[in-house]
């Protein structure tokens, strides 16, 4: 159970830094540029782990690589800013909470883990715990964003899963520099197709940049996919959670924004969800020793006969 919470405690490191990533990029990047945004985020995180691995694909892995980059790194990261350029970041972060409740259902199948009702239940506090916390009725949704964010949602939770399938037995700081790559190489020609020369970027624009690209993305998803391999999957989805409440504390935090009572039930609520879901503890085995019992008597001649 020790090592348990280690591990709980090293993939609570994903979330919380994905959580700081969204003000970085609302504050400090280019708002239209977002496959530029994309692919700067992905190409400097995976040379830089490349750089520490040295090591390159070889058989499945080179495929592998190209599926998982497109899944968890291009299209979720080009899905992610369209939302969040459509959205407010409470209803984006509201569509991106039932992420636990998919893991759970795709690893079921896919990796034969089922969900127990711990989890599941789990799952339930901590997105009603986001809902409290997030969502005020105010204003229209719009229907691409809702579409863009719940598409992001759902490709990031596959590609995690199938992450988690392949992942067994490799090396898992070089498969996470394969997929941050693959996904550049995918994202930069698409990018100056669309959009044009890169875009010039200020000295705290190319901060910015280095942050998200360093630490929320190249340390985050070593981290996110280092507990899915020692953690179930529906644990993991659940510690993300943590990303919305990130978000609501920075903002109390760096922008001076009040906390609410609602916005503590709902804090409240995510912690219980994300309590509930950790890793059940193993049976107990009696520690006492167990009597030996004496061999049955050899039978003698006459018993024989």
């Amino acid at each position: 159970m020790e090592a348990n919470a280690r591990w709980v405690a090293l993939t609570a490191v994903a979330p919380v830094a994905w959580g700081t990533s969204y003000f970085v990029t609302h504050e400090y990047l280019p708002a239209d540029s977002p496959l530029y945004g994309a692919a700067l985020r992905a190409l400097p995180a995976g040379l830089v782990l490349l750089a520490l691995c040295r090591k390159l694909p070889r058989g499945a892995w080179w495929w592998r690589s190209a599926v998982l980059g497109l899944l968890n790194m291009s299209v979720f990261f080009v899905l992610v800013y369209v939302a969040s350029q459509l959205l407010p970041t409470s209803i984006a972060s509201t569509v991106m909470a039932m992420s636990p409740l998919t893991m759970m259902l795709i690893a079921w199948p896919l990796v034969a883990e089922r969900p127990g009702l711990a989890h599941l239940t789990g799952a339930a506090v901590g997105l009603g715990g986001v809902c409290l916390m997030l969502l005020t009725g105010e204003g229209g949704v719009n229907v691409p964003g809702v579409l863009a964010s719940a598409g992001a949602m759902l490709v990031s939770a596959f590609g995690h899963i199938l992450t988690k399938r392949w992942n067994a037995g490799t090396d898992l700081l070089a498969s996470t520099a394969w997929q941050l790559t693959a996904g550049a190489v995918f994202l930069l020609p698409v990018a100056a197709a669309v959009e044009g020369p890169p875009p010039t970027l200020s000295p705290s624009a190319l901060l910015a940049f280095g942050y998200v690209s360093l630490v929320a993305t190249a340390l985050a998803f070593t981290v996110w996919f280092a507990g899915l391999r020692h953690l179930p999957a529906a644990t993991v989805g659940l510690i993300g959670l943590l990303n919305p409440v990130t978000g609501v504390l920075l903002g109390t935090a760096v922008a001076g924004e009040a906390m609410t009572g609602r916005q503590l039930c709902g804090l409240a609520l995510v912690l219980i969800g994300v309590v509930l879901g950790r890793p059940a503890r193993p049976a107990r085995r009696n520690s006492r020793p167990r009597a030996l019992t004496p061999p049955a008597p050899e039978p003698s001649a006459c018993d024989r006969r």
